[in-house]
């Protein structure tokens, strides 16, 4: 790769046409569109489009009707999707905005989702930052109850869910339910949903110098995932924290949810901005 991030490698033109040949297929009103058409949408001569539309079709993504002659997806062309899921999605949203969150805190952040009972790290800043002081990895996953993250969904996502949640992980022994009791813990989850936020100063066995502030990205009356800003506990205190971090962090968030909304919306298209850094 080059500094820019840029491959040194050519682009192969034949795939980018047959991918700009799926996508005007896929944007056609009714899901069909003759070769004369998709030549219009894409710019391609007709006979690069029929080429292309030939080649598509012996890998079973697209057939030809013998009605009209027209090109339809088929269902083979949902199945290149199954790999995609929704946590992707967002990360792939989030990424610009925690970049955009390291310049203005310099500590590092993360994006995490629920995964069973952990929540699992999708996005990172922790190679970009020159205060990260461990090397958190996308796919780490990090423990519900210990975690800002992790608390900041145990607190803000529907109570149905928490309870069965806390149930689980009572059944799985967590640590720390087992240490502070789930009464007490579910008062600490009451009071974050009081502050707006989470946190955990020292509550990590694995990590226990860090300070870290956690906040839920809701959508559609759940929490899709959640952000947070990683500290050291010798640096600053809680509530400095706080007054100094809070307010980017939970910018950020809304940044992340007002995307998500425009994305959602009928015709809504959502801004897109520079990635991480290289």
């Amino acid at each position: 790769m080059t500094s820019s991030g840029e491959s040194t490698y050519k682009l192969v033109q034949g795939l980018s046409r047959g991918l700009s040949v799926l996508r005007a297929l896929n944007q056609a009103e009714g899901g069909w569109a003759s070769i004369r058409e998709l030549s219009e949408a894409t710019g391609l001569h007709r006979t690069t489009v029929r080429r292309l539309l030939e080649t598509l079709q012996s890998e079973g993504v697209l057939r030809r009707s013998t009605s009209d002659d027209s090109y339809r997806l088929t269902a083979e062309a949902r199945s290149l999707s199954d790999g995609f899921r929704e946590e992707e999605w967002i990360a792939e949203a989030v990424a610009p905005i925690l970049g955009d969150l390291l310049v203005k805190v310099v500590w590092p952040s993360d994006f995490a989702t629920l995964d069973g009972l952990d929540m699992r790290v999708r996005e990172t800043t922790h190679r970009f930052s020159p205060l990260s002081f461990h090397k958190v990895t996308v796919r780490r996953r990090l423990s519900l109850t210990q975690t800002a993250m992790g608390r900041a969904y145990l607190a803000f996502c529907p109570c149905e869910e928490r309870e069965e949640l806390l149930d689980r992980l009572e059944a799985a022994a967590d640590d720390m339910l087992g240490l502070m009791g789930r009464p007490r813990f579910a008062d600490l989850l009451r009071q974050s949903r009081e502050a707006g936020h989470a946190w955990n100063n020292g509550e990590w066995r694995p990590e226990q110098k860090i300070l870290a502030l956690g906040a839920p990205i809701g959508r559609a009356g759940r929490v899709v995932g959640c952000l947070n800003v990683v500290m050291l506990r010798s640096a600053l205190s809680l509530a400095e924290a706080r007054k100094r971090y809070l307010p980017p962090l939970q910018e950020a968030v809304r940044k992340v949810e007002d995307y998500l909304d425009a994305a959602e919306r009928p015709g809504g298209t959502a801004e897109a901005a520079p990635l991480l850094p290289s």
